[in-house]
């Protein structure tokens, strides 16, 4: 037997494949720029700004960013061109592969094995390539992987040192000066060369790397004393540009409504019974430890309840590392469990889950522990959802002391509304999944796909109208695709 359990990643029930609707008419209205002036709209931002879909940046995605399709919506009100770093890439880089082939963007595939629907990347994929374009007309500042500190420090750019911690190649392939410029910077000088609006959505990366990796890396989560203090010099830096150009922005959504943190169920390992036969005898020693250091007071009986590790047949919990549990290594026994619902495992856990290490014998989430980057424990949920709350009161702050020059667009309530299921337009449902039709993710579970960068778009509008008075037309989201069809 090579192996238990082979998991795959999703298991999506497509419901009909048309994704097209009628519309209701609605009353024309003549568009204005009220209060507010859109000639020349600079966006700065991260992975979503830039377009990233489906794990990569391609040009499919890049050209249906929200900000591509609030500044088409803009040209009625008086917008001009919204030039982006053009990535000449049909399927973009997702990541380095076996033996250094780049890996494109992930796409949902039928497993013939058994049925059900999983992303898997293209290969090959587009090495990032540098932009052969003017860079002085750029008004795209999107940066994958950007935070607050590297969108703030030259070295994100800097080519000539590659493997310096902060080197980012999506931003040096267009800085203005690699290794002298930054991103906050050459966005600022473009606002200063006669740039009248900015979209400003940086700050989600200083918590979501955290997440993303199961909170198994703390050095790269913002302290919220450094989060105020970087916020506050990167907006301050597009708002001193130009005195005069008013600005949206957008915080940071509530990291349980990205199908990231949901596809993969805390349950997922299959079991029958003579697997469970086989299994469970092998960790009767490592029970048998438990209620010695219960009956030692080491433990709790609660904390013994909860390590105890006890296969039935059907779908299990996987064994899993805690680090929060008490350390008995002096008694010989690791610090493990088995998942429970109150864990989240990553969409990464689909591609290690069941596989078999060296040995037949030897399987992940079996007999070897799901390492700490897989899951998020209950503490580290927490730890996030407090972060989040911080650093959008951050975020809220800065706003409302520039209130007559800044607006904000509370993202974090419009994923929350697709997670509720009430978000609409114009007949279209927009869920906080991946499943076309109405899945408003891209195959990789936390960047909108183009229809979702559409509702975003309008959600843009939306609060910019209200804000000064115009009357930009909001974009009909039908007329943009939502994930391709799995093949």
């Amino acid at each position: 037997m090579k192996k238990l359990y082979r998991f795959s990643a999703i298991i999506l029930l497509i419901i009909g494949f048309s994704c097209q609707y009628d519309f209701p008419e609605t009353p024309i209205i003549e568009p204005t720029s009220g209060e507010a002036d859109f000639t020349k709209m600079i966006s700065i931002g991260s992975s979503i700004t830039a377009g990233v879909m489906d794990g990569a940046l391609y040009n499919r995605s890049q050209q249906n960013s929200f900000a591509v399709i609030l500044a088409e919506q803009m040209k009625a009100v008086g917008g001009g061109d919204f030039n982006v770093p053009d990535i000449n890439a049909e399927v973009g880089y997702f990541g380095p592969g076996p033996g250094g082939i780049a890996l494109g963007r992930l796409i949902l595939r039928i497993n013939p094995n058994t049925g059900s629907i999983q992303p898997e990347p293209i290969v090959p994929g587009n090495p990032i390539a540098a932009y052969a374009g003017n860079k002085s007309a750029l008004n795209n500042f999107g940066v994958n992987r950007i935070s607050l500190g590297t969108s703030l420090i030259p070295e994100t750019g800097n080519a000539a040192q590659p493997n310096h911690p902060a080197f980012n190649p999506e931003y040096a392939r267009f800085a203005s000066n690699p290794g002298t410029s930054t991103l906050v910077g050459d966005a600022a000088a473009a606002l200063a060369d006669g740039g009248t609006f900015f979209t400003f959505w940086l700050g989600k990366n200083d918590v979501l790397g955290y997440a993303l990796l199961g909170g198994s890396n703390p050095a790269i989560l913002t302290s919220d004393q450094q989060f105020a203090a970087l916020y506050t010099a990167a907006l301050g830096t597009m708002l001193q540009a130009n005195p005069n150009a008013k600005g949206a922005v957008a915080n940071i959504p509530n990291l349980n409504v990205l199908p990231y943190f949901n596809l993969v169920p805390w349950n997922a390992l299959p079991l029958s019974s003579g697997q469970v036969t086989l299994i469970n005898p092998n960790y009767l020693p490592y029970n048998a430890g438990l209620m010695q250091a219960e009956q030692m007071q080491l433990i709790t009986q609660e904390e013994r309840i909860l390590r105890t590790i006890q296969f039935q047949p059907g779908q299990n919990g996987f064994v899993m590392e805690d680090e929060t549990l008490t350390n008995l290594t002096a008694l010989g026994l690791p610090s493990i469990r088995q998942s429970n619902s109150n864990d989240k495992a990553t969409l990464t856990l689909s591609q290690v889950l069941g596989q078999t290490v060296g040995s037949p014998l030897n399987i992940r989430g079996v007999s070897i522990p799901i390492e700490d980057e897989y899951v998020l424990i209950p503490s580290e949920q927490a730890e996030i959802a407090a972060k989040i709350n911080t650093f959008n009161g951050v975020i809220s702050a800065a706003v409302q002391s520039n209130s007559d020059r800044l607006v904000l667009v509370n993202i974090n309530q419009l994923l929350q509304s697709a997670l509720e299921g009430s978000l609409q337009a114009n007949g279209v449902t927009l869920n906080a999944s991946i499943a076309p039709p109405n899945g408003g993710f891209s195959a990789d579970g936390v960047h909108p796909n183009n229809r979702g960068s559409a509702f975003a778009a309008n959600h843009f509008i939306d609060a910019i109208n209200e804000k000064w008075g115009s009357t930009i037309p909001r974009v009909n989201p039908n007329s943009f695709m939502g994930n391709d069809l799995p093949r």
